[in-house]
């Protein structure tokens, strides 16, 4: 089992810093999953800022979440800007 997560923050564009619970820190890529029906409201910016760690995942209200293995297996380095 992965590490679940701890904290999340958005990073413009569509994309998110997660602190897992093993305290390391990644960027994952929304990018990808914007075209599926499920995430298409993510692509409003403002919607996707909402978001909150619940379960040891990351949600947007009670509908749209991610598989917290999928964010932990195609997390990538943190790029510095």
């Amino acid at each position: 089992m992965n590490p679940r997560i701890k904290k999340a923050e958005y990073k413009s564009p569509h994309r998110i810093i997660i602190t897992f619970l093993n305290a390391e820190q990644k960027e994952f890529d929304l990018t990808p999953y914007l075209h599926f029906p499920v995430y298409e409201i993510l692509r409003d910016e403002t919607y996707c800022r909402n978001m909150k760690v619940i379960a040891g995942t990351v949600a947007w209200g009670d509908e749209i979440d991610f598989d917290p293995d999928r964010l932990y297996e195609e997390r990538k380095a943190l790029h510095i800007a």
